[in-house]
């Protein structure tokens, strides 16, 4: 039986996708839910999974190319091994009848154009097609690492060799040290998302930053002294994060321009916290949401920001995860930043940022003491924000940390 495969339905805020990577090859078998293909849209990237045993029959749409909401990418033959292409099971752009030569090397076009991209000798690719020619998978196995050179030694060239691993779209390649190489990849949809988002808030608001700095001590103590219960009771390893959203929920709802946003020349206000919590991916920068921060615990906190944080890492978040938001929390820190001016994410009026724990000398009641200090920057749209409020709504959440029983006792 025959079945059409086809693009995810996107919600009204994805336009279109890209064909990001096909995980089989017309002819090979697959069983049922094993992965098919990645769609990456502006947001997450969407796996399409085989509808049931059997086998790629033909693909329509190849990597690359630009895909429209339940478009057909191609015909999949369930409970039967499909026929494979004429071509050994390579991509239709890898046609037997389209041959190009290089010196003694006969290949098709698509595998004569990455190899030139890459600067790969074709006659150190070992062919695997049909009358020895070279296909596309022969020279991205040999990229890879995975083609063993052709038994005849290359002929000498002065071209520069090709880096030590191959780069994928918009990921940063490996190169080989005092080498003097480029390489040009595309950029990926969602970096380009990312660039463009950035640009856009940058260039569409009237941003500000404030700062302060907030002693960490009376947390960090907190923490130490309850974690091993605390971890014991939920199930969950209690962190700095979840302080961080609990004391912004609570700023928020005291200062409701901040946790607004710009519609047009509408103000539009929300009378509920939905606070993004930036996480870092290979593919780029994400914001899954919080939804309801007021009516969450710290143990609620902790655990969703860990499966968010794991399903990222994995390719596995959802659109509907990352849709909305009223409030950013970026954590910098993480990677050793002491200091930063956040972005906005649109169309939200602010965004906090955190950073690194560094111990600094303070003065407390006319002494130097040594303290655990953290500068905290907030960005926001002054024609939403006055500076007065972004000062007091970072004050606020500076106090609350200093004093984390006011967040227990909503004073």
């Amino acid at each position: 039986m025959s079945i059409e495969i086809k693009t995810p339905t996107f919600p009204e805020s994805v336009a279109d996708g890209t064909v990001a990577t096909w995980h089989i090859k017309p002819g090979e078998p697959i069983q049922r839910d094993e992965l098919l293909v990645d769609i990456e849209t502006d947001k997450v990237v969407l796996e399409v999974v085989a509808p049931a045993d059997g086998t790629m029959k033909e693909v329509f749409k190849e990597e690359g190319e630009i895909v429209l909401s339940d478009e057909v990418l191609g015909i999949f033959v369930a409970g039967e091994v499909a026929d494979a292409p004429a071509e050994n099971a390579s991509s239709t752009s890898d046609s037997e009848e389209e041959t190009v030569t290089a010196g003694n090397v006969i290949m098709s076009p698509a595998a004569r154009k990455i190899a030139d991209e890459n600067n790969v000798a074709p006659a150190s690719i070992k062919a695997t097609g049909k009358d020895g020619r070279v296909t596309k998978e022969d020279v991205l196995n040999h990229l890879k690492g995975g083609n063993e050179p052709a038994p005849a030694p290359a002929p000498k060239t002065d071209a520069p060799k090709a880096p030590v691993a191959a780069a994928s779209a918009g990921s940063a390649p490996v190169f080989d040290q005092g080498e003097r190489i480029e390489k040009r990849v595309p950029m990926t949809r969602l970096r380009a998302t990312i660039a463009r988002r950035l640009v856009d808030a940058q260039q569409n608001a009237a941003m500000l930053t404030t700062y302060n700095e907030v002693n960490m001590k009376p947390v960090m103590e907190l923490r130490k002294k309850y974690k091993e219960q605390f971890e014991k009771t939920h199930g969950v390893k209690l962190g700095f994060m979840s302080f961080f959203v609990k004391a912004a929920t609570e700023a928020l709802k005291r200062f409701p321009a901040v946790n607004a946003s710009i519609d047009g020349n509408d103000m539009v206000y929300h009378g509920y916290q939905d606070v993004g919590v930036a996480v870092s991916t290979e593919r780029g920068l994400v914001v899954p949401i919080l939804r309801d921060t007021d009516n969450m615990g710290l143990a609620e906190v902790e655990s969703t920001i860990g499966d968010f944080a794991k399903r990222a890492r994995d390719g596995k978040l959802g659109i509907d995860d990352m849709q909305g938001g009223t409030f950013t929390i970026t954590n910098g820190g993480t990677f050793g930043s002491l200091m930063s001016t956040p972005i906005l994410n649109p169309p939200q009026t602010a965004i906090l940022g955190m950073h690194k724990i560094q111990d600094r000398p303070m003065a407390v009641d006319g002494e130097v003491v040594i303290l655990p200090m953290m500068y905290l920057a907030v960005s926001y749209d002054h024609r939403m924000i006055d500076g007065k409020e972004a000062v007091q709504f970072l004050v606020t959440i500076k106090e609350l940390l200093e004093d984390p029983a006011r967040l227990l006792l909503d004073i």
